[in-house]
């Protein structure tokens, strides 16, 4: 999905994702092979699994109606399944909507 900005004031910080939803801005990783060659992010061909967590939605609901609060916020820096994510774009900009199950670890600096 490609969306943009418009003078009405379309941006990122007007995003909030809903449920256990989350809303990453991918860490792109470089790579060196064995041979010490350098390959740019732009030329692999692999998503990223690495993120910056930027919203965080209100949590899930259980059977009971309850809301169970995500355990992620915002600024963590976070591990997720490889195929997980939905991308969208903002102003040629990537970004991911993830569910809280499909993250794998927070990275704890």
């Amino acid at each position: 999905m490609y969306l943009k900005s418009t003078k009405e004031g379309l941006n990122l910080m007007k995003l909030k994702p809903q449920n256990d939803y989350i809303l990453v801005e991918p860490i792109k990783q470089e790579k060196i092979t064995k041979g010490g060659v350098y390959i740019p992010d732009t030329a692999s061909e692999e998503r990223p699994i690495r993120g910056k967590v930027i919203a965080v939605g209100p949590g899930r609901l259980n059977d009971k109606g309850e809301r169970i609060p995500i355990s992620i916020k915002e600024g963590d820096e976070i591990i997720f399944k490889k195929y997980a994510p939905d991308e969208i774009k903002i102003d040629d900009k990537e970004y991911f909507f993830i569910k809280e199950d499909d993250v794998l670890a927070i990275i704890e600096n």
